[in-house]
């Protein structure tokens, strides 16, 4: 399965490549964040039956095998490695560092809870700063998921026995 998904991944770069168009050029074409297109052309997340036409359009080499690839539950996963490239080293850097706080300012302003990673978008932008040079801006918009009390009487599985 690992050896399909390279293939794939590596089929859906070409045909992105092929395109000549950016993330963002897609994105927009299809009313999707620019990290979630990447997401489904690195095979981390399923096209759905009613986004893949309009993906087509913007990527018009996209054949019907890699459509049906694209639209099959994924394999979630990384390489390990990855967190040797610089890029991905300072942004887990960044969420490790300023983790505790956000975590504090979450619980503050929600309660105990967390954000969720699958009711969640993600996108990155170029902003110029006040100095005039580029900055990054990354955004996780994630649900707030708040934890629950264990009470048996709220168990499903033990309801009616």
């Amino acid at each position: 399965m690992a050896e399909n998904k390279a293939t794939v991944v590596s089929c859906l770069a070409s045909v992105k490549e092929n395109s000549g168009k950016t993330y963002n050029q897609i994105a927009q074409e299809t009313g999707l964040t620019n990290v979630y297109v990447s997401q489904l052309l690195r095979r981390q997340a399923q096209l759905k039956l009613e986004t893949a036409q309009v993906f087509q359009q913007a990527l018009p080499e996209l054949t019907e095998y890699l459509v049906k690839e694209m639209m099959r539950p994924p394999m979630r996963s990384y390489e390990p490695s990855i967190i040797q490239d610089p890029t991905v080293y300072r942004l887990n850097e960044a969420v490790m560092h300023f983790g505790e706080s956000i975590k504090d300012i979450i619980n503050e302003e929600f309660g105990d809870g967390i954000m969720s990673a699958i009711d969640f978008f993600c996108s990155v932008d170029k902003v110029q700063g006040v100095d005039g040079k580029d900055r990054v801006v990354v955004t996780f918009d994630g649900k707030y998921l708040p934890h629950t009390e264990h009470k048996t009487e709220h168990m499903i599985s033990r309801l009616g026995k």
